[in-house]
């Protein structure tokens, strides 16, 4: 569970622009009234996907390579092991 900055309406309106931008990078915020929390301002789940998506992709790029059964009888044929 990640831990969100909490700040106060007043605060929030101000600095609106600023946690916009670092919402679109992950972060999230709670937004509270008189003490108590009322709104969060949190990534759209677009930009989960997109982070999901390049990850994957990363993912993939990194997989070893396979090698097939007739490579496999070469290299076993040839003394490896």
């Amino acid at each position: 569970m990640d831990v969100k900055e909490e700040m106060g309406s007043y605060e929030a309106k101000t600095r609106l622009p600023e946690l916009l931008r670092r919402a679109s990078q992950g972060e999230s915020f709670t937004i509270t009234v008189h003490g108590k929390a009322v709104a969060d301002i949190v990534p759209s789940g677009h930009i989960h996907r997109e982070r999901a998506a390049t990850a994957i992709a990363s993912l993939l790029a990194r997989r070893k390579a396979t090698v097939s059964d007739a490579d496999l009888d070469a290299l076993r044929s040839a003394g490896r092991k």
